[in-house]
């Protein structure tokens, strides 16, 4: 029963990472708000396509012109996350039919339930309350939670990393270094619900300065009006400007911080491979950063941020579960 678990939870982890990069292209490609509803899409559990569905949806949205284009992806989506809240159901099931009990996996499965029907809730109340930057950050946030998880619980339920301790001595840097990079992801979120991500649309200066003007405490005002549409930003551009600084700051911390891990890693024999991983995540997902100012955030590009976010996080978690592992006692020699 644990290994059907295992291979569910497997499953679901992949569908969680799908679900994350489809919402990134459905955000990156302004279709956050084709269907102006939820759970359906203009009243229909499809998006309007046919010449009468599109009448209809005119009739009853006449504030939101349909536009099937975004319509779609902001459907497939929500498909997409369906599947996964189902997957999480039967991870719960058999979790409480598992065999083994010791590992704490009804408890981990039920959290992770938990978490996903609060998903669920934060993807609503992003169309209901028209994209509020802190809704769309949380939302964000707690599908890469709802990833984090998951492979937590495919670790446990696989048993992996059981036979290596190497990592121990680097367990203070591994999760220093996944505290950083997690203050990164929400401020990546941030800039993004903000619409920041081309205030400064020249590296390393920003607007040909090295630190332009910029309004830090308009920038970070978390909670704002309700019932505004804030598609599209509603900051003026000092505030942008501002997000947009910090989240470069934030970029440049976390690259020092993980890099040095890196760096300490692949000076240790027994854990090269992980620091050459890390590393090569890491530098990946500078380039991309650095490209989606110089190349004007094409959306390809910026999707592939996300995602590649989303793999840093995963293997600093990995990291971070075999680094609480202890390394094998030594055998007793018999004379």
């Amino acid at each position: 029963m644990t290994s059907s678990l295992h291979k569910l939870v497997v499953v679901a982890a992949i569908v969680a990472f799908a679900v994350i990069v489809l919402g990134a292209y459905v955000r990156l490609s302004h279709a956050g708000l084709g269907c102006p509803d939820w759970p359906g899409c203009y009243g229909q559990l499809t998006w309007p396509d046919e010449p009468h569905e599109l009448s209809r949806a005119a009739q009853t949205f006449p504030e939101r012109p349909v536009e099937t284009h975004k319509a779609w992806k902001e459907m497939a989506h929500r498909y997409l996350a369906g599947m996964l809240v189902l997957l999480v159901v039967a991870i719960n099931f058999l979790s409480w039919k598992a065999a083994n009990r010791g590992k704490g996996l009804r408890t981990l499965a039920a959290a992770l339930l938990a978490l996903i029907l609060f998903q669920a809730a934060l993807g609503m109340w992003t169309v209901t309350l028209k994209l509020l930057p802190l809704v769309v950050m949380g939302h964000l946030l707690g599908g890469l939670a709802t990833f984090s998880l998951l492979l937590w619980l495919a670790w446990r339920s696989g048993g992996s990393g059981a036979e290596s301790g190497s990592l121990a001595p680097f367990r203070f840097a591994v999760l220093s270094g996944l505290v950083v990079l997690v203050l990164q992801l929400a401020l990546g979120g941030w800039t993004s619900a903000n619409y920041a991500a081309l205030a400064c649309p020249d590296f390393p200066t920003c607007q040909g300065s090295i630190w332009p003007d910029a309004d830090f405490e308009e920038g970070f005002v978390l909670w704002r009006a309700i019932g505004v549409d804030y598609e599209g930003g509603v900051l003026d551009m000092q505030a942008r400007v501002a997000i947009h600084l910090v989240h470069r700051l934030g970029a440049l911390i976390t690259f020092v911080v993980l890099g040095v891990l890196a760096l300490r890693l692949i000076r240790s024999r027994a854990v090269r491979q992980d620091g050459l991983v890390l590393g090569a995540l890491l530098l990946a997902q500078v380039i991309l950063g650095i490209q989606n100012v110089l190349l004007q955030l094409p959306l390809i590009n910026a999707v592939a941020h996300n995602g590649m976010g989303a793999l840093l996080l995963a293997m600093m978690l990995w990291l971070t579960y075999r680094s609480a592992l202890r390394p094998p006692a030594p055998r007793a020699h018999s004379t």
